[in-house]
């Protein structure tokens, strides 16, 4: 499997996907993921930036907002269309454009910063990937993108339950055999049965890799890595959302900072 075979399957998703994080229901996104890796962005008022995989526009909206020159590409025609369509309703002076994260198709040196929002980890070529987003940023600029925990995204995994059902702890195995396009099914837990029930789940191949993976690919590609998070929810947060709660027993995202030298 390929990153074109990988954008088909979410160009099956790109409907469902938009309306339900659009209607609300991507809480640990909303909530949890993006707030932090806003928090640990540098300002980027007056810079221009490239969203890799920039889905249906929403956190590239919100760079926008913080007064970026933003560009963002997808490999989904479907993604990129509802994406231009909210910018033609709510213009942001974003340029989106259906293209692959392997093959950016934009000179070298072109962007001030580069992020990717829970992307880089779904596509199989990733390291095709680290190396387009080094070659597009101009020396001194930054990446920052968010990925799945390697730690805690193992092909064994489950929930320990205490004897009132409560998730206390997390089981995870087979850390070290990657997983190679292998197809996920899921749809987001905060929406409502009746909703779930009319709609077709996601249909997500995996692709998982070590930590040292990651980080040995992207000293390897030129970056010094700068800063990390691995965000959770506060106890504020769980209060409103009580689906959240288990962000705080283990670490779901993995956020990283690198800059090009």
């Amino acid at each position: 499997m390929d990153h074109r075979d990988v954008g088909r399957y979410w160009d099956a998703n790109a409907d469902t996907w938009t309306r339900l994080v659009r209607l609300g229901y991507d809480t640990y996104r909303d909530q949890v993921n993006t707030p932090a890796f806003l928090a640990m962005l540098p300002d980027v008022a007056e810079l221009s930036g490239l969203d890799i995989g920039c889905g249906e526009g929403y956190n590239t909206r919100l760079l926008a907002e913080r007064g970026a020159r933003m560009t963002g590409i997808d490999v989904s025609p479907r993604f990129v269309r509802h994406a231009q369509a909210q910018e033609r309703q709510e213009p942001h002076g974003i340029h989106y454009q259906v293209a692959s994260a392997v093959e950016i198709p934009f000179p070298d040196e072109a962007f001030d910063f580069a992020v990717g929002f829970m992307s880089f980890m779904d596509i199989p070529e990733h390291e095709a990937v680290v190396r387009e987003a080094h070659r597009v940023i101009k020396p001194g600029g930054t990446l920052q993108f968010s990925i799945s925990h390697p730690c805690f995204s193992t092909r064994a995994w489950g929930w320990i339950r205490n004897d009132e059902g409560r998730r206390v702890a997390l089981t995870c195995g087979d850390y070290f055999r990657p997983e190679e396009g292998e197809i996920e099914e899921w749809i987001f837990s905060a929406a409502p049965d009746d909703l779930k029930a009319d709609l077709p789940p996601f249909r997500i191949p995996r692709f998982t890799r070590t930590l040292s993976d990651w980080m040995n690919l992207l000293l390897e590609t030129g970056f010094l890595l700068e800063r990390f998070d691995e965000p959770r929810a506060s106890d504020d947060v769980v209060a409103r959302h009580p689906n959240l709660y288990d962000t705080q027993i283990v670490a779901y995202f993995l956020i990283v900072r690198c800059r090009r030298i």
